[in-house]
């Protein structure tokens, strides 16, 4: 599954949603994480009620499943789970890869029901009808 990470260093979850310079990508497993991109932002991001500035964000991370944020505006966190994809608050700055680690744990354990439904997001769908009983 994919998460995204709001971000002005690349190393902390420490940004605002709206106001972050840079998004960070990564894909985690069971197994492991590994970095995917990272897209920067320009402009000012820190104008309040520019609901223009965050399509941008939205269309980078559309195949996430989970975005870690130091803060996210009503509005934003809104359309960011019309998007089918979790916000997740993180109380103070916090290292990415140390937020990967946990994660990481958590799919090994017993992942919440938010986590398993993100996880199931991921998974194809398929039937095969010749397998179905006549």
């Amino acid at each position: 599954m994919k998460v995204a990470f709001a971000t002005q260093d690349l190393k902390r979850v420490d940004a605002h949603f709206g106001w972050a310079k840079n998004i960070a990508i990564y894909e985690l497993t069971p197994e492991g994480y590994s970095f995917i991109e990272a897209v920067a932002f320009e402009g000012d991001l820190q104008e309040d009620g520019n609901e223009d500035k965050l399509a941008p964000k939205l269309e980078i991370i559309k195949d996430c499943a989970l975005l870690y944020v130091a803060a996210i505006g009503g509005s934003a966190a809104a359309r960011v789970v019309a998007h089918k994809i979790h916000p997740v608050k993180v109380t103070s700055p916090e290292p990415i890869e140390e937020v990967l680690e946990k994660l990481k744990d958590v799919l090994n354990g017993t992942p919440p029901p938010f986590l398993r439904k993100a996880l199931l997001r991921d998974q194809e769908r398929s039937f095969d009808f010749e397998d179905e009983p006549a």
